[in-house]
C-alpha cells in the first residue's frame, strides 16, 4: 500500500471542509469529542505476520475545520515502537452509530527486534471502520499502513490490522 489511505484523508477531509467548515473559517479550530483508544492487531511485511501490536491513540479534543488532532504510539511484541501525531479525519454514516474514520500521522520509528524499515522516520495512515455504542465507547476494526515514503533508500512498509476500543473522555 502507497499513500492512498493518506491522500484519502486530505481529500474527503478537504471536501468536508470546503462544504461545512469554510463560511465559519476553513481550519477554524474547535471543540470536539475526544476518545483515548486501545488496540491490538497482528503487523504484517510482504503479507506474512511478523509481530503482534498494542496500539494506544487519543483523539483530542480539538478540530481544526474536519481534522482531528490525534497522536499514538504502538509498541510490538519484538520491541519495535512507534510514536507520531497528525490529523484524523471521522465520517459519521447512518446517524452517528457507524463511522469510517481516516487518518495519517508522521512519527519516529525505533527498530528494537523488529524489521529494518530504512530509517526512523516513519509515516502511518489508515482506515477505521466501526460503531459507536449507547455508552460513547466506540468498537473498530482498523487497518493502517507504515512506511518512509520513499525519505530511504529501503522502504518496506507495514501493514496492521487491528480490533480498536474507544472510550470518550
Amino acid at each position: 500500500m502507497d499513500g492512498t489511505l493518506a491522500a484519502l484523508t486530505l481529500v474527503f477531509g478537504l471536501w468536508d471542509m470546503a462544504d461545512n467548515h469554510c463560511p465559519t473559517g476553513c481550519l477554524a479550530q474547535s471543540e470536539t469529542q475526544g476518545y483515548t483508544a486501545l488496540s491490538a492487531g497482528a503487523v504484517f511485511l510482504n503479507e506474512d505476520q511478523i509481530a503482534n501490536e498494542i496500539y494506544l491513540r487519543r483523539d483530542t479534543r480539538r478540530k481544526f475545520g474536519p481534522f482531528q488532532a490525534t497522536y499514538g504510539l504502538s509498541v510490538t511484541d519484538e520491541g519495535s515502537v512507534w510514536v507520531g501525531a497528525g490529523p484524523s479525519y471521522t465520517l459519521p454514516l447512518n446517524s452517528d452509530s457507524v463511522f469510517v474514520q481516516l487518518h495519517t500521522m508522521a512519527g519516529l520509528y525505533l527498530q528494537g527486534d523488529g524489521p529494518d524499515l530504512g530509517g526512523p522516520v516513519e509515516f502511518r495512515s489508515g482506515v477505521e471502520i466501526g460503531f459507536v455504542a449507547t455508552n460513547g465507547l466506540r468498537f473498530g476494526l482498523s487497518y493502517d499502513h507504515r512506511s518512509n515514503a520513499d525519505l530511504y533508500s529501503d522502504n518496506p512498509g507495514l501493514e496492521t490490522v487491528q480490533f480498536r476500543v474507544a472510550m470518550p473522555f
